[in-house]
């Protein structure tokens, strides 16, 4: 191999290892193929992130187990809250 082949060989391998480097802070900063992850869910989006029923997600929300962010008209859930309401209601 010239060195020429070997500097182009260094630096695609260094080039990988910075692209693999980047992916996974972009992963791990909430982004998720370039694109930025929902911090609000509908009812509707809130059910199937929970696994239950709009219905069920709704008479949560109306005894009070699950906190909303209203906009306007509109009852958000924040992902946050879904993730503690999940760990609070887990029992061994």
């Amino acid at each position: 191999m010239t060195s020429n082949t070997i500097n182009l060989v260094t630096i695609m391998a260094i080039s990988e290892l910075v692209a693999g480097r980047v992916a996974e802070r972009l992963a791990g900063s909430g982004r998720d193929s370039g694109k930025i992850r929902k911090r609000l869910l509908a009812a509707e989006d809130a059910a199937v992130y929970l696994g239950r029923t709009k219905e069920a997600v709704q008479r949560l929300i109306a005894a009070g187990n699950l906190p909303t962010v209203k906009s306007d008209r509109r009852v958000f859930l924040e992902i946050q809250d879904l993730d503690r309401w999940i760990d609070q209601s887990k029992f061994q």
